[in-house]
């Protein structure tokens, strides 16, 4: 694929007529992102919130959880998927736990909201615990880490949903993709440590990604309709866990904190009753001053001592979590976000019908 690689201001936009992709400044790319969302249902405050998240993903390098994911949204609104009159509420709690409803609130509000909720009970009892319950998509789930870390904090985020996934051992979805972040603090504000996974072998946001984009997916990634594996990303029914039986076991337990222990169980009800049951979300934040030590200084102490260990023959290096996507937004900040054609189409064709108009030069 063609790439064009040019140094933009974050409100820029470049269009090269030969190109696979477009190139935009990642101001304007929000923007964009807030409007298409406001002018398919979500409140203003909702689509400043939702677009952040979306471009900070798509900065990093994460095209799968990035404005790709826009045109769905929008279509979740209408289904009822997504409620922009929700007004998410603590429904439950005791000490230094909290449980909210969210009211199928858009997930990026949701989940925002349970990063404040579990820092400040954190104030209080040096631990906090935010379940957050009936949410949708929450995207890139390491945003919601990262801001816990931003504050001194350690944070723990995780999601669950329907079943997306073959569960080990069999050939049907039983688990979903649920994913997990775990960020710590450095001494560099702009720099935690921070884990973003999902429990499949991959996300689905990538197999979206692969869609646009017209490329084929790797082996291993998915299953079609009959249970064999695909490398067409237009024929992936499922996807399969990361590491087998370790990956879909993950996934169990995360329903277990994020659904069951919030009193709202999705996959057993997805799997006796049908139908999708939604989402849930859980943060957990820990304040390190609570166990007497310098902790941003023994972590960065423990990142360079891995970062001193030899290099594999054939590695570039030796990478810390989150060190790949924390260089590529920086790259990105200065370089552009590179849409390819198949996601800038499909936005287009979303401005269209929602009479949003379009920056200068992506049209």
């Amino acid at each position: 694929m063609a790439r064009q690689v040019l140094s933009l201001a974050p409100g820029s936009v470049r269009v090269g007529a030969a190109s696979d992709t477009v190139t935009i400044g990642s101001l304007t790319l929000r923007g964009f992102a807030a409007d298409l969302l406001r002018a398919g249902g979500f409140t203003a405050d909702q689509a400043e919130q939702t677009a952040a998240m979306l471009v900070w993903a798509n900065l990093r390098g994460a095209d799968s959880h990035g404005v790709l994911r826009i045109p769905r949204y929008v279509e979740m609104v209408q289904l009822g998927l997504i409620n922009p009159s929700a007004e998410p509420r603590q429904v439950s709690g005791k000490g230094a736990i909290a449980v909210l409803d969210a009211d199928r609130a858009p997930g990026a509000v949701a989940m925002n909201l349970a990063v404040r909720t579990a820092v400040r009970l954190s104030d209080t009892h040096g631990i906090g615990w935010c379940a957050v319950r009936s949410i949708s998509h929450a995207g890139a789930i390491g945003y919601y880490a990262n801001q816990v870390a931003q504050a001194g904090r350690v944070g723990i985020a995780m999601t669950a949903s329907k079943p997306l996934m073959i569960y080990h051992g069999s050939r049907a979805e039983g688990v979903s993709t649920n994913p997990i972040a775990i960020a710590a603090p450095t001494t560099n504000p702009d720099r935690s440590l921070l884990l973003d996974m999902s429990t499949a072998s991959v996300a689905i946001g990538k197999i979206m990604a692969a869609r646009d984009a017209g490329k084929p997916i790797p082996a291993g990634w998915g299953v079609d309709e009959n249970g064999g594996e695909t490398t067409d990303p237009r024929k992936v029914k499922a996807v399969l866990p990361m590491a087998g039986a370790k990956g879909s076991g993950l996934s169990l337990m995360i329903e277990v904190l994020a659904s069951v222990l919030a009193a709202n169980p999705l996959i057993a009800v997805a799997l006796t009753e049908g139908g999708d049951p939604g989402a849930n979300g859980l943060v957990a934040v820990l304040d390190p001053s609570a166990f007497g030590n310098n902790f941003p200084f023994e972590v960065d102490r423990l990142a360079a001592a891995i970062k001193d260990l030899p290099p594999a023959d054939g590695s570039d290096g030796v990478y810390l979590p989150g060190e790949r996507g924390f260089a590529e937004m920086e790259r990105r900040s200065d370089a552009g976000i590179p849409l390819v054609q198949g996601t800038l189409s499909r936005l287009l064709v979303l401005a269209s019908n929602l009479n949003v108009v379009v920056p200068e030069g992506l049209a």
